[in-house]
């Protein structure tokens, strides 16, 4: 039994080199260096702004985009304030149905009679392409948010089901706000303005060729089209605008906020359409008395 000890002793010390061994090597694992970069650039960033900047110049940080990427990535929490979370998400999918339903109803233009119904209806296709672009945008940013945040949870995160709950009921409702976003068959109206487009083009190259007096004619023809149209996209944006804005966007903004840490929510494409209007007005009147010139001169 005493030749027992100094065997005893020796597969002692040795049991403890390799845990003593286990041990430096999980203190020298990537993972650590990564999570101690960004715990101190966390914990600094308030307190000491030049030692942050440092650690964000380790980092390879140089400018305000890199700064969100590294507080972004040193989020370790799915949702910043779980307790709300399923009261944002309720209220996000609320606007967006409250939208849907009423973002393109009963559009409303100046008194242009007898052109009005028309008027209305073309601004109103304006409006509607807006509004069912948005939502189609807004339920696949949710959607794809969920599903990143739920993938990134661990096992045990008490966030966990709430983001899986909140992702399924987004897929069910995902396929209804995105229909089509002109609300009128996509074969009927193309074929409808490319046939009426190309036959009345074919018919004023053929007159245009033989009188002066009708190039002019089509010259302010053009000229009013253009005008028409940039009206009706200004005026349809507006209302768009206007009713994303009233309806969608300050639930959108809460929901991201709540989330934290995941940018901003998406826009719609209402000021897109307003600088397409503009461009359209100033290319008409820039083109009109160039065309007319042309006309006279030919």
């Amino acid at each position: 039994m005493a030749a027992a000890g100094p065997d005893e002793g020796g597969e002692t010390r040795e049991t403890g080199e390799v845990a003593e061994g286990k041990q430096e090597g999980a203190r020298n694992l990537l993972l650590d260096e990564l999570d101690d970069r960004l715990d101190a650039f966390q914990a600094l960033r308030k307190s000491d702004a030049d030692a942050a900047d440092a650690v964000l110049g380790d980092m390879g940080a140089h400018d305000g985009v890199d700064r969100d990427i590294v507080l972004e990535l040193g989020a370790k929490r799915p949702l910043g304030h779980p307790e709300r979370f399923e009261r944002a998400h309720s209220l996000a999918i609320r606007s967006l149905e409250v939208l849907d339903r009423n973002g393109g109803r009963s559009v409303k233009v100046p008194r242009v009679r007898p052109l009005k119904p028309m008027a209305e209806y073309l601004v109103k296709i304006v409006t509607q392409f807006l509004v069912r672009s948005y939502l189609a945008s807004a339920i696949d940013a949710m959607h794809r948010l969920y599903q990143r945040r739920e993938a990134a949870c661990l096992h045990d995160d008490p966030a966990r089901p709430l983001l899986y709950r909140a992702m399924k009921q987004t897929e069910r409702v995902q396929p209804g706000f995105k229909r089509n976003p002109l609300g009128v068959p996509t074969f009927l109206l193309g074929g409808a303005v490319l046939s009426g487009g190309l036959n009345a083009a074919r018919a004023a190259i053929v007159a245009a060729v033989s009188s002066t007096w009708i190039q002019v004619l089509i010259t302010i023809v053009v000229f009013v089209i253009f005008l028409v149209a940039s009206w009706v996209i200004l005026r349809g944006a507006a209302t768009a605008r206007r009713r994303i804005v009233m309806t969608t966007v300050r639930p959108m903004e809460a929901l991201w906020e709540t989330i934290g840490r995941c940018g901003k929510p998406p826009g719609d494409q209402s000021k897109t359409f307003a600088l397409i209007a503009l461009i359209l007005t100033v290319v008409s009147f820039a083109a009109l008395p160039i065309g007319l010139a042309l006309s006279l001169l030919s």
